[in-house]
C-alpha cells in the first residue's frame, strides 16, 4: 500500500450509494413477493414511511431489519449480504476505512487530547458531543451516529479477544462535556472497562514537564495479517499511514507517552478520586 491513505472529505449523504442501491433491491423484493409498504412494515414493526425511507436510501436501515427482511422476502441472502457496507454508512465518510479496519484489529492503542475516545463514550457522552458539532448535525444523523459509536465497543467482548490500549490526556477527565452528570457515568464506565484484562488505560497528568504527543491525538492499529496502519483525525478530515517508516513514528511516540503517563492501576485509581469529586 502507500505511504498516506486519505479518506474521502466530508460528510455522509443520503440517497446515494450503497443506500441507495440497496433501497433498490429491498423495493424490488418486496414487489415481488406481492406486499405493499403498509403490509411489510407491519411484518417487520416499521411504519409505511420508514420503510420508504429505506427503500429511497434516505435512511440507514438496522442489521436485525435486514436479516428480517431477506428471510421474509425470500431474498435468498441478497439483502444481508450488503449488511456491513450499510453499517458503515452510519459512519461519516473520513472515517469508514478506520471503522473497517479498527472492527478487525487484533492491537489497538488510542491517544486522546481532545475528549474521551469513541471506544469509551457512553451513549450520553456520545451524545453530547456529536450535538455539539458544528454545523449543527440534525437528529436523525446525531441518533445515527451515536447508534453506530456504541456499537464499536462490540469490540471489547471479540473473540479472540483483541489487545486494546488508551493514553488519555488528563485535561479530558476533567473537561465535563454534557455536564456533571454525564461525566459521572463515562467515569464510571471507563472504571469498568479499564477492569478488562485485555484493556488498560492510562492517564497523561497535566502537570508532566515532558510530552511526545503534541502533535495530536492518533490510534495505531495491527491486523490480523501483521499489517500495521497509523490513523490521524482532525477537522473532519483523516489519513491512514501504511508505510513502515511514517508508523514507526507514531508507534515511538505511543510508547514514549505510556512511559511518561500514570501506569494502569495509578490512571484507575486517578479516575475513582475524580469520580469521587463530580
Amino acid at each position: 500500500m502507500s505511504e498516506e491513505v486519505r479518506a474521502p472529505e466530508g460528510e455522509y449523504e443520503v440517497g446515494t450509494g450503497i443506500l441507495v442501491v440497496f433501497g433498490r433491491q429491498l423495493k424490488l423484493f418486496r414487489e415481488r413477493a406481492g406486499l405493499d409498504r403498509a403490509t411489510f412494515g407491519s411484518m417487520v414493526g416499521y411504519s409505511a414511511s420508514t420503510i420508504a425511507s429505506f427503500e429511497q436510501g434516505r435512511r440507514i436501515p438496522p442489521p436485525k431489519f435486514i436479516d428480517q427482511a431477506d428471510e421474509l422476502l425470500s431474498a435468498g441472502g441478497v439483502l444481508s449480504a450488503s449488511k456491513e457496507e450499510v453499517a458503515r454508512a452510519q459512519y461519516p465518510a473520513f472515517f469508514r476505512d478506520a471503522a473497517r479496519l479498527e472492527a478487525e484489529a487484533v492491537e489497538l492503542h488510542v491517544y486522546a487530547a481532545q475528549a474521551v475516545p469513541g471506544l469509551l463514550q457512553t451513549e450520553e457522552y456520545a451524545r453530547a458531543v456529536f450535538t455539539m458539532r458544528r454545523p449543527l448535525l440534525d437528529e436523525e444523523t446525531v441518533v445515527q451516529r451515536v447508534a453506530a459509536r456504541l456499537a464499536r465497543q462490540e469490540i471489547f467482548s471479540r473473540v479472540p479477544m483483541p489487545t486494546i490500549s488508551f493514553v488519555i490526556e488528563e485535561s479530558v477527565l476533567r473537561r465535563p462535556l454534557g455536564g456533571w452528570s454525564v461525566m459521572r457515568g463515562q467515569l464510571e464506565q471507563m472504571l469498568l472497562i479499564g477492569q478488562r484484562r485485555n484493556v488498560e488505560i492510562q492517564v497523561m497528568p497535566t502537570e508532566r514537564e515532558e510530552h511526545a504527543g503534541l502533535a495530536g491525538p492518533f490510534t495505531l492499529i495491527e491486523t490480523k495479517e501483521g499489517r500495521r496502519i497509523a490513523y490521524v483525525e482532525a477537522h473532519k478530515d483523516s489519513r491512514l499511514y501504511t508505510e513502515r517508516k511514517s508508523v514507526r513514528a507514531f508507534e515511538e511516540q505511543y510508547g514514549i507517552l505510556r512511559a511518561e503517563a500514570l501506569t494502569p492501576r495509578e490512571s484507575l485509581a486517578l479516575i475513582e478520586k475524580l469520580l469521587g469529586e463530580t
